[in-house]
């Protein structure tokens, strides 16, 4: 019987230093993301962005290959989600459009338009987050992500503070944070390539500039499984008051 107490008491006494530990990780993630958020431009101005909408220019790689191409990306909270592209790929001209509208998905190249099946549905709600998700960090604060402590890492040389973040789908990536600025500078998730392979995706931020009072990354780089897969150079964002009703809809 004492034995039986012991190990129970033991039991009882790991479990709550565990739950102690992860009360902490809670509270220092916390901690980062508020200094983060008040970084891009405090609390108050970032919640008054609802939705926006970005141009940009840049490079895709495939294989050994850049491609040029611009785009125009319309984003209302984590869900909406709306990028018209143009560009150049293999000597063709190309022109692209992907909408996600909640539970409802299209991809259109050129004349041929698709409606998303259920794991390309799942695999934009991933991408669209993980590109939203950043802009203001409001959307962390949500019951629906889960944020912890992360292991603090360099990134560029500088060191960075980090949370993982469990996002509504379950899949969790890690944010990094530049630990003088508070600014995000690094995001790494697995994500769904174009052949539906999962991969390793680093994107990193830099070249912060202020519109409307929040700071905002207007050069961002990925590499996918450790390879050059996409630069852009963001050239302007602007914060949305509303948003047409036609800019989620199936396109026609």
């Amino acid at each position: 019987m004492a034995r039986l107490i012991s190990v129970v008491f033991i039991a009882g006494l790991a479990l709550g230093l565990a739950s102690t530990s992860r009360a902490a990780d809670d509270k220092d993630a916390k901690a980062v993301l508020d200094k983060a958020i008040k970084a891009l431009g405090g609390e108050e101005k970032l919640s008054k962005v609802q939705a926006y909408t970005a141009k940009a220019k840049g490079k895709i790689t495939l294989g050994d290959t850049d491609n040029e191409f611009t785009s125009e990306t319309t984003v209302q909270g984590v869900d909406h989600f709306r990028n018209e592209f143009e560009g150049e790929f293999g000597g063709n001209k190309v022109k692209g459009l992907i909408i996600l509208a909640g539970d409802k998905g299209w991809r259109q190249f050129g004349d041929d338009k698709m409606e998303m099946d259920k794991d390309a549905l799942a695999n934009e709600k991933r991408n669209a987050y993980l590109q939203a998700a950043p802009v203001t960090l409001l959307p962390l604060k949500d019951k629906a992500f889960k944020v912890e402590s992360a292991k603090e890492e360099k990134v560029d040389g500088k060191p960075a503070d980090a949370i993982k973040v469990t996002g509504p789908d379950g899949k969790d990536f890690t944010l990094y944070f530049d630990k003088e600025s508070s600014l995000p500078v690094r995001l790494v998730a697995q994500v769904a390539g174009f052949m539906g392979d999962e991969a390793t995706q680093e994107t990193t931020y830099s070249d912060y500039k202020e519109f409307g009072g929040i700071k905002k990354a207007t050069k961002i780089k990925i590499k996918r499984g450790g390879e050059k897969f996409l630069e852009q150079q963001i050239s302007d964002f602007k914060v949305l008051d509303k948003v047409d009703a036609k800019t989620f809809t199936e396109p026609k």
